[in-house]
This record gives structure tokens, C-alpha cells and sequence, in this order.
């Protein structure tokens, strides 16, 4: 294949991904390893649009903690395609503006020993009101109950009770040993 023909199926691919975006109203989007540098340069960019487009202070913490935890989820919990040596925590991360809410969507590959778990809790959390939450993150942080990592699922229960929105999931198998994990989080803008 030529070299022209390699540049102008990219240039389609990019314009298509760009179409996509604004059909979608997605603002940013990252793919790659997420560390805290990261986490503070995607939060950064966020914060700085979100301040252009004069949110109200509220819906932009929000937004801001939510995001925080998506990303610390992912660079705790990913898991990696092979187990060649690789180490770096790797995922996707979109923010979308809706007319009323923002959606952040994180993605990563975990697994497929630890998605029953983590679905149970998913719809253990799905399954609870505000106060309900509330007293599943105290009895989490009372009986200490962290694993290796830290956590114990402290982090999708401050997602659910900081967006008031059930937690959207799903899991597509890439093969035997693992599947791609997709999390959305929906934030009202009023």
C-alpha cells in the first residue's frame, strides 16, 4: 500500500473520529496510561472548559470529582491485553456536554475472573437510594474491608452518590481472559 493511500485513509479516519465527536458533543477524550500527571492535566483541561462555557460552580465540581475517581479507578483496577511484562494502567476517558448533564465515560481492560464481582457490586450500588449509599460508604470505610489496591469499591459508591444517576456498564470480551469495561457516569447540569 502506498504511502498516499496510508495518509488519506488516516485523514478519513480522523475527520470521521471528528464528526463522531461533535454528533456526540464529546469535549475530550484520552486513550493511553493514566497516572496522576495525567489525571491532573485531563481535570486541568476539563475544569478550564467547563469555566468557559459558565457552569455553575456545583455542576463543575461535580464534574471534577467525578472524573477523579474514574481515572483513579482505572489506574488502580486496569488490568493489561497480555501478561508479558506490561504494567502501565491503560484506558479511555470521554467527557461529553449534553443539553442537561454531562457524561463521563471511562473504559479499560480487566479480568474476566474479577466481572462478577464487580457486576454485583455495580448493581448492588444501582440497586440503593442516596441515603442507602450513604450508609454502604460508611459501613465500606468501618470494616475497612480494602483490598490489595485500596478501595472496596469506595470509588463507584462516591460516583453514584455524587451524580445522583445509576451507573451505567458494560463488558465486551476480547478473549478468554479478558474484556474491555465501559463506565458511564451521568451528571445533571441543573
Amino acid at each position: 500500500m502506498s504511502k498516499e493511500i496510508e495518509s488519506h485513509r488516516f485523514l478519513e479516519f480522523a475527520y470521521q473520529l471528528y464528526k463522531t465527536m461533535k454528533t456526540n458533543e464529546i469535549n475530550l477524550v484520552y486513550e493511553g496510561e493514566v497516572t496522576q500527571e495525567i489525571t491532573k492535566t485531563f481535570t486541568s483541561l476539563t475544569e478550564k472548559n467547563m469555566a468557559r462555557s459558565e457552569e455553575p460552580n456545583q455542576v463543575q465540581r461535580k464534574v471534577f470529582n467525578v472524573m477523579v475517581e474514574c481515572l483513579q479507578n482505572i489506574s488502580k483496577h486496569a488490568d493489561t491485553l497480555s501478561d508479558e511484562g506490561e504494567t502501565d494502567k491503560r484506558g479511555i476517558v470521554m467527557v461529553s456536554k449534553g443539553e442537561d448533564s454531562y457524561k463521563i465515560i471511562t473504559g479499560n481492560v480487566i479480568r474476566n475472573s474479577k466481572i462478577p464481582g464487580l457486576k454485583e457490586s455495580l448493581e448492588h450500588i444501582n440497586s440503593l437510594d442516596k441515603a442507602g449509599l450513604s450508609s454502604l460508604y460508611k459501613q465500606q470505610i468501618k470494616e475497612t474491608k480494602l483490598s490489595k489496591k485500596g478501595g472496596a469499591g469506595l470509588g463507584l459508591i462516591d460516583i453514584a452518590k455524587k451524580t445522583g444517576s445509576k451507573l451505567s456498564y458494560q463488558f465486551k470480551e476480547l478473549n478468554d481472559d479478558v474484556s474491555f469495561f465501559i463506565l458511564t457516569s451521568t451528571i445533571k447540569r441543573n
